[in-house]
């Protein structure tokens, strides 16, 4: 690992100030940490900013403020998020390991980057990692990577589950920069590849995330689906989060959010109201996968996601819907 000092700011402003000043932050530290070890990343001045009192969950009108350095687990163990929002804790815990979620912060979470090989091996062609460089997986292993959001540039999958789950909640980013404070839309905050994949958001230089706001209980049917390739302590092949309720046997209001299946956490507003006002049924859900899918590509290795999505959103609506058709 390259040398590196580390400060430990006050404060949000004292963090700022650091930042201003070229620092990186740090937090929890379970993913820059093991970039820094393989020196895909190489600050020379980290701040850490645990001792900025943004570790509280406190109530913001009918919504709920996360702040950036509250734990994952002490975010999907909340009575309130357990109660209001469990799409939110479901997904947390359906991520990582425990020691992780014990270490993990709501806003490292959303600033993790791809897990994606060629990013991660310094020997292999990665335009995310070193600009310029081309692609190795359009053309190498690619079973885990995306079929949707990709450019001729990266192909490489976001890999979180929190932020999938905060996208069908309509959560929204709390950020503080040189320029004042800022609300960012979950769904405007991670970034297509495009031609240049090296950014993964749209975090401003010097900009510190504060917190995650969550807007008012929805009050319907939450659930968080991740198929993998082995019970725990998996990356997802496909997941999918759901705030769905019906009225009268029919679908009164939907939310849907993908994870694996594109460059950014997935949301399609296109797939929702193909559902909204419908009556469940089989043909519905496979309606409802023409759209989400219309313009998924696979690059071989990973063609099988494009069935798998369908069948894994298939099965989320059934139960929510087929399996308890009552109002509310």
């Amino acid at each position: 690992m390259k040398a590196f000092t580390l400060d430990h700011a006050a404060d949000a402003q004292d963090a700022l100030d650091a930042l201003g000043a070229g620092a990186t932050a740090i937090a929890g530290g379970t993913n820059l940490v093991d970039l820094m070890k393989l020196q895909i990343a190489a600050p020379d001045r980290l701040v850490s900013i645990r001792r900025t009192g943004l570790d509280q969950i406190a109530p913001d009108g009918e919504g709920l403020r996360i702040g950036a350095l509250v734990t994952n687990a002490d975010c999907a163990a909340d009575g309130r998020v357990r109660r209001d929002w469990p799409l939110l804790a479901q997904a947390i815990l359906a991520g990582a390991s425990p020691q992780l979620r014990n270490r993990a912060t709501t806003g490292g979470n959303l600033c993790q980057r791809t897990r994606c090989g060629y990013f991660y091996d310094t020997t292999q062609a990665c335009n995310k990692r070193a600009p310029g460089t081309g692609c190795g997986a359009q053309g190498g292993f690619n079973r885990i990577h995306a079929v949707l959001g990709t450019s001729d540039a990266c192909i490489a999958t976001y890999p979180g589950d929190m932020a999938v789950a905060l996208l069908a909640l309509d959560a929204e980013v709390l950020t503080q920069g040189p320029n004042g404070e800022r609300t960012i839309p979950v769904g405007e905050f991670h970034r297509k590849p495009g031609d240049d994949p090296s950014r993964d958001n749209t975090l401003l230089p010097g900009e510190l995330i504060t917190g995650v706001r969550l807007p008012a209980p929805s009050g319907g049917r939450q659930i968080y689906r991740k198929v993998r390739d082995r019970a725990s302590y998996a990356f997802a092949l496909v997941s999918v989060a759901l705030d769905l309720a019906m009225e009268d046997g029919r679908i009164a209001r939907c939310a849907l959010a993908f994870g694996s299946l594109g460059t950014v956490p997935w949301r399609d507003r296109a797939v929702e109201q193909a559902l909204v006002g419908e009556t469940p049924s089989p043909a519905l859900f496979d309606k409802a996968a023409d759209v989400l899918l219309r313009d998924a590509r696979g690059f071989g290795e990973n063609d099988f996601k494009i069935v798998l999505a369908r069948r894994a959103l298939a099965a989320t609506l059934a139960e929510a819907t087929l399996s308890n058709p009552a109002k509310g």
